[in-house]
Formats: C-alpha cells, structure tokens, sequence
C-alpha cells in the first residue's frame, strides 16, 4: 500500500483547487465532470491532491496538513515571499535546533507549512 492522494474537503472545490494548481503547477482533473471532485496530479511527484465538495465545513483545527519541504539550495525566504504573493496567509514561525517551519494558510483557511528538508 501506499500514499496515493491526500483530499482537502471544501465547500466549493474549484477556486480551491484553481489555487493550490496555481502555486504548486500540475493538471487538474474534474472527475465526473460535475465539480464536486477535483484531482491535481503531477504537482506533487507521486501523490495527488484531491478537492472534494462537502455539505459543511470541517469545524476546528485541522487534523492533518500539508508539509512542503525547501528543495537543495532553495532561498527561503524568497519562496516565503512568493507564497504569501499568492494570496496565503503567514500564521506563525517555529524553530527549534536542527530545523525551522513557517505555518500558512491558503486563501480558503487550510493549513500548511513550509519548513527546512527533513528525512
């Protein structure tokens, strides 16, 4: 077994998904062609980000979230910068020795971080 797809409820998936295609790249994918499910593929090698329609939101904080990595040689705070250029929301930074993370939010209130490469 293995991780194929990670889904982000949300109650209307295309601007969420228009997002996440727009700072990450990749295809987007309405399966059955009604809006309610949509697929980004090849934005994140080997695993999918999927968008699915839910009658309400998820309440509370989220129980799981996206960990971005820097890539070798990658200038942090330029990739900050440009995150926050694309509409997220920087909600807090977090060091510790040995690594540091900066948590996001996206337009439509899901969590992320973006934080130094880590096995």
């Amino acid at each position: 077994m293995r991780l194929g797809m990670i889904t982000l409820d949300t109650l209307d998936p295309a601007p969420v998904a228009a997002w996440w295609a727009k700072l990450l790249g990749g295809a987007l994918n309405d399966v059955g062609g009604t809006g309610e499910f949509l697929v980004l593929s090849g934005a994140i090698p080997g695993i999918n980000l999927g968008f699915a329609k839910v009658p309400d939101p998820t309440p509370g904080k989220n129980l799981i979230h996206l960990d971005f990595d820097l890539e070798a040689g990658e200038e942090r705070e330029a990739l900050l910068d440009s995150v926050r250029a694309a509409g997220a929301e920087h909600q807090a930074h977090h060091e510790y020795p040995g690594i540091q993370w900066d948590v996001f939010t996206d337009p439509f209130g899901t969590v992320f971080c973006i934080g130094d490469a880590h096995d």
